[in-house]
């Protein structure tokens, strides 16, 4: 099946200059690193990882929000160009908040006819109507369109988000954290009408989110992150169920339990230290110094997604999935 949105290798880096007149390159930010990803009509990509590992990078990269260091973006087989309207159309971003990303001096109406408006989707006595069916896509009364922002909960909000994105008719959405300011009674809405949004218009969706709760229940295929890197892609059960990558094994046992009695009693692979700064990654997989598997080789290379299907970017995939003790290998090599 060929994908509607294709992500090759792509790499965002951002210099760290110093001085006023005569500014220098002292240090570089990788904050994006040789990341590559498909999106398929009807399907859901979830990318996952903690805070600061180049989530919502990504994502602004792909929409042409920020700019790549390096490789290829494509949206129905041709390359990215953001001047394109078929790739401004065909592509569409709903942020994390939607407070934020709406403005708060234009009324539901005017957010929602600007688009139309700027890119000729209807004529201009058809937008009222198309204005009013948007609103119904998303579940909210036509009646409020003439209201602002700030009169809206934030679920509310997020749901005219959803419709500004649905606006042009796209067929990519990409969401960044699109529920993490809600309610969990909301963060359900919300999610429940996303999912069936992708269903019934056969969008490709990429959903960005912390909360693994919320990825496994909407996601078909999943994507983990670990420092600007896939460490870890799968069909959603295989990868929660099979986990072949320490980081997303450490993910999924912080996962709390309802059953308290077994909570205290399941060994579970804690993390230890913090992430390293993207300024200077350690050599090798960048996530060896938190890694109870890790190896003497695991300093020295950078290790490639392998396997059929279910992919990991680990050196020991097999004993990981495997469950084995959470105590380092033994291996040859020099004494660190």
């Amino acid at each position: 099946m060929t994908p509607l949105l294709e992500v090759e290798n792509l790499q965002t880096h951002f210099p760290i200059t110093r001085g006023v007149i005569f500014s220098r390159s002292v240090a570089t930010v990788r904050a994006v690193e040789n990341v590559s990803l498909q999106l398929h009509a009807g399907k859901t990509l979830g990318l996952v990882g903690e805070s600061g590992c180049g989530k919502s990078t990504l994502a602004r990269t792909i929409v042409g929000l920020a700019p790549k260091t390096g490789g290829t973006v494509r949206f129905e087989g041709k390359a990215l160009d953001i001047r394109d309207d078929a790739f401004r159309r065909g592509v569409q971003m709903v942020f994390q908040d939607p407070y934020a990303s709406l403005n708060p001096r234009m009324t539901v109406y005017s957010t929602l006819a600007e688009p139309l408006l700027v890119h000729g989707i209807c004529a201009k006595n058809e937008v009222p109507a198309r204005v009013a069916e948007l609103m119904d896509s998303v579940g909210l009364a036509s009646r409020h369109v003439r209201k602002y922002p700030h009169e809206f909960s934030g679920g509310q909000r997020q749901r005219i988000a959803i419709a500004r994105a649905l606006a042009l008719e796209p067929r990519v959405i990409i969401a960044d954290e699109p529920v993490s300011a809600l309610d969990v009674s909301v963060q359900a809405q919300v999610l429940n009408l996303l999912r069936g949004l992708s269903r019934e218009r056969q969008l490709a969706m990429l959903l960005i989110s912390h909360d693994l709760g919320v990825v496994r229940h909407m996601a078909d295929e999943i994507a983990v992150m670990y420092l600007g890197r896939i460490v870890e892609q799968g069909p959603s059960e295989a990868v929660f169920e099979s986990p072949k990558h320490p980081y997303t094994r450490a993910l999924l046992d912080a996962i709390p339990m309802p059953d308290p009695v077994y909570e205290r009693s399941r060994q579970r692979v804690r993390l230890q230290g913090d992430p390293a700064s993207p300024l200077n990654p350690p050599p090798g997989c960048a996530f060896h110094p938190r890694c109870a598997w890790a190896a003497y080789e695991c300093r020295r290379s950078v290790p490639a997604l392998e396997g059929e299907g279910h992919q990991a970017a680990c050196l020991r995939q097999a004993e990981v999935a495997a469950g084995a003790p959470a105590q380092p290998a033994q291996s040859s090599g020099p004494a660190q």
